[in-house]
């Protein structure tokens, strides 16, 4: 009778959590979209002269069709998640592959595999809609079809590898130190962060894009003397070929150790002054200098350690198996029950690490005006970004805070325009 209680209490509780995850989500997005339809007309003060009434239309319609259609994707989503979990698949995958007669860790694999590439074939119409029906009509995208399929093909080739030798690890451990894996598995993703952090600008991005230090010398000169000034070198200012793909800009950190890259997009340049693009680069040196891939790293880090002693602790609890239609306890059944449990958990905490991250968006943007000794160059680009990238000029206090991982532009102009100049530090 306890076990009922405890199998039917689990069901409940995650039902409950999962609707109301649901529920959350929906709000969330018809808030945002109602507002932008109250507001989507009016010119913020920080943008006058800058933007026009068509543009502001512009803005509203991609912002509301693209949200629109995230939140179908993300609908989708939550329905495969309820069907694998209470349609009886998962224990009928499990007899088929343990049929197989496999060890622990290639029947680990196989099992976990074949839901990973179903929850995978569930995105890809909706990356296809987004790219050449959304992006198209938007003026957005230029990548084509042929090209499209070579970035899907690489990417799950990468994907593959890189998950077979990961979980293929995980089990390994699993498999040898039932008592002790929950240590040894965290220090393996530890491990495993920190070395795709340190590949990912010299391997796994070059895959996709050409990357080249920045070609325009009068450009390059300008980045010199912004980087002179904090006694870094050039050699990590890149600019990659992104225009063959979309003409949204972006310019982004990357990198650990000696494979430290800033990396700017050929459509940021091809749009941007000289002094607008190297208060981006001020920017992106800011997060630098200011260890936030860093400190991000070691709140993971403690966070993950104690997720990975929970997951050990309940991998072994018999209800978490009853209820799912599970008659014993596999360790590699039990993760992925744990990961799709999990979910509804990591959404409503999500607001948390947006919080961080807007506080780190706010330290570079501070170390950007004090280096380029005046915030009017980086207000100009953020003006500009915000234009040829559509961005929604009045988002939902509440969606901004719980979505956004930088602070709502109009916000973060009046805030850079209104602080007095810092030293850069």
């Amino acid at each position: 009778m306890t076990d009922m209680v405890e199998i039917n209490g689990l069901l409940i509780l995650f039902l409950i959590l999962f609707a109301v995850t649901a529920l959350c989500r929906w709000l969330l997005t018809r808030l945002n979209i109602r507002h932008l339809r109250r507001h989507g007309h009016e010119i913020p003060e920080v943008f006058r002269g800058d933007i026009d009434g068509a543009t502001l239309a512009r803005i509203t319609d991609y912002t509301i069709e693209s949200s629109r259609v995230r939140s179908f994707e993300q609908a989708v989503d939550d329905l495969f998640v309820l069907l694998i979990l209470l349609s009886g698949f998962l224990p009928w995958l499990l007899s088929v592959v343990l049929l197989l007669d496999l060890p622990f860790v290639p029947s680990g694999l196989l099992f976990l595999g074949a839901v990973v590439v179903l929850s995978a074939l569930t995105g890809i119409p909706f990356a296809l809609y987004n790219t050449f029906v959304i992006e198209k009509r938007h003026g957005f995208s230029t990548i084509t079809l042929r090209l499209w399929l070579t970035d899907l093909m690489k990417g799950i080739a990468l994907s593959a590898s890189l998950m077979a030798v990961l979980l293929g690890s995980l089990l390994f451990i699993v498999q040898y130190g039932p008592q002790t894996w929950w240590f040894w598995a965290w220090v393996l993703f530890a491990l495993f962060q920190l070395l795709l952090l340190w590949l990912f600008p010299v391997v796994i991005a070059p895959f996709f894009n050409r990357f080249e230090p920045v070609r325009d010398r009068a450009l390059k000169d300008t980045l010199v003397a912004i980087m002179s000034r904090v006694g870094l070198k050039t050699e990590g200012v890149y600019q990659i070929d992104e225009g063959k793909r979309t003409r949204h800009t972006n310019a982004y950190f990357t990198g650990l150790g000696k494979t430290k890259r800033i990396v700017l997009f050929d459509t940021l340049l091809a749009s941007h002054r000289h002094d607008e693009i190297a208060s981006v680069l001020a920017h992106e040196i800011g997060h630098w200098q200011k260890r936030h891939i860093l400190k991000q790293l070691v709140l993971t880090k403690v966070a993950s350690l104690c997720l990975f002693y929970l997951a050990y602790r309940l991998t072994g609890w018999p209800p978490l198996y009853r209820t799912f239609g599970f008659d014993e306890a596999v360790p590699y059944v039990g993760l992925l029950l744990l990961g799709m449990l999990s979910g509804p958990l990591f959404f409503l905490l999500s607001p948390l690490g947006a919080v961080i991250a807007r506080t780190f968006e706010r330290e570079a943007d501070d170390f950007a005006v004090g280096l380029m000794g005046t915030g009017r160059p980086f207000t100009d680009a953020l003006r500009r970004l915000a234009k040829d990238n559509l961005a929604n000029l009045h988002p939902h206090p509440l969606y901004a805070w719980f979505h956004y991982s930088h602070p709502p532009l109009a916000e973060r102009i009046a805030r850079i325009e209104q602080m007095k100049t810092p030293a850069a530090s």
